[in-house]
């Protein structure tokens, strides 16, 4: 057979699966009416860890990677949980990275749910009022979101996933405003901070706002002419605005990571995380016996930070993530040596790692 022969079976291949994917997302849409009519749910995670371990198994049948199989298919699952009528919470205005970050990991048919604060997101998850968050946890540069680490340790919902985020910032304005001619530059200050070689050479006056979407918004509303906005491409394709400038961020290597919230956290997929909150005794080698009783269960840590209590000076909560599920051996052993010793300890979830 020749290269091309090969090459238009690919073609061929390539329709069938995209005709057999949207017959997939046309029954997924069919099961979220049926699931509003039940008064279901709409996420189901037994049903779909089912159909996930029957892709594992399809996959070693047909001789092909079964971790990569499954990558997709997770990508295709949240694609037609998507179709089933998936509401998303997340802080900012429309075109945010948040928004940004829930369309990637969902897909693009999500019904999104703008909140004025990070607390407005955790609130509409617990009541329901969406049937999943996205919340930015840390940033490659700028380092924790406090708040949110607060209202994990609060909050009743759950870390359901990961996504990883490369931020991208762009200098954007009304059309037909010209870059010379803008005398004030609005975003999120950790945006602006982001961008200070680009900034510099420009005179213009910088004022914070509590978004970087919403900063674009604002402009377009108001019809500023002599401002413009840092926020990503997608703000401004949201908004009919004209991009200035493209990548003004001073580092390239600027990730923003986000939880998944939800009423339930994952089940277990073989290549998770668990993150977790504890506290120990306030005396000298407290923190230590406790790190030392997780490397004796071959726990692998990925990431640990404090928090003050805010209950007495100088004492902290301690968050830490490892790698594994809370239901694996290595995992259930070393949470429950931190039970017996901690003052406390509080899983935050498990999910499939992003990276």
């Amino acid at each position: 057979m020749s290269l091309d022969d090969l090459r238009k079976k690919i073609d061929e291949t390539d329709a069938e699966i995209v005709r057999l994917l949207a017959e997939r997302i046309r029954n997924a849409e069919a099961i979220g009416r049926e699931k509003q009519k039940q008064g279901e749910h709409v996420e189901n995670l037994g049903r779909e860890e089912e159909v996930l371990a029957n892709i594992r198994r399809l996959a070693e049948q047909a001789n092909i990677s079964v971790e990569g199989t499954e990558s997709i298919f997770r990508r295709i699952v949240n694609i037609s949980k998507s179709a089933e009528g998936i509401t998303v919470a997340f802080q900012g205005e429309l075109g945010a990275y948040s928004e940004e970050a829930a369309v990637d990991y969902f897909g693009p048919a999500i019904e999104v749910k703008p909140c004025e604060s990070l607390d407005a997101v955790f609130d509409s998850v617990e009541r329901d009022a969406a049937h999943f968050g996205v919340v930015p946890i840390e940033n490659s540069l700028e380092g924790s979101i406090s708040r949110v680490y607060d209202l994990l340790l609060e909050s009743s919902v759950k870390v359901r996933g990961e996504i990883e985020l490369r931020v991208t910032h762009c200098l954007i304005a009304n059309p037909g405003a010209k870059l010379d001619l803008i005398k004030k530059i609005y975003s999120h200050p950790q945006a602006l901070g982001q961008c200070r070689a680009f900034l510099k050479h420009l005179d213009c006056e910088l004022v914070p706002t509590y978004d970087t979407a919403g900063s674009v918004k604002m402009i377009k509303e108001q019809g500023i002419m002599d401002g413009a906005a840092i926020a990503g491409v997608r703000a401004a394709d949201i908004y009919g605005m004209t991009i200035l400038a493209h990548e003004i961020e001073d580092n390239p290597n600027n990730f923003t990571r986000f939880f998944v919230l939800a009423k339930h956290d994952s089940p277990p997929t073989g290549k998770d995380k668990t993150s977790i909150v504890f506290a120990v005794s306030h005396k000298p080698g407290s923190l230590y016996n406790l790190l030392r009783e997780l490397a004796a269960s071959q726990v692998n840590l990925t990431k640990i930070e404090s928090r003050p209590t805010r209950q007495r000076p100088w004492e902290y909560n301690f968050y830490l993530d490892f790698e594994g599920h809370r239901e694996d051996t290595n995992s259930r052993e070393a949470l429950g040596k931190l039970e017996q010793n901690a003052l406390f300890v509080k899983v935050l979830g498990s999910y499939p790692k992003a990276f």
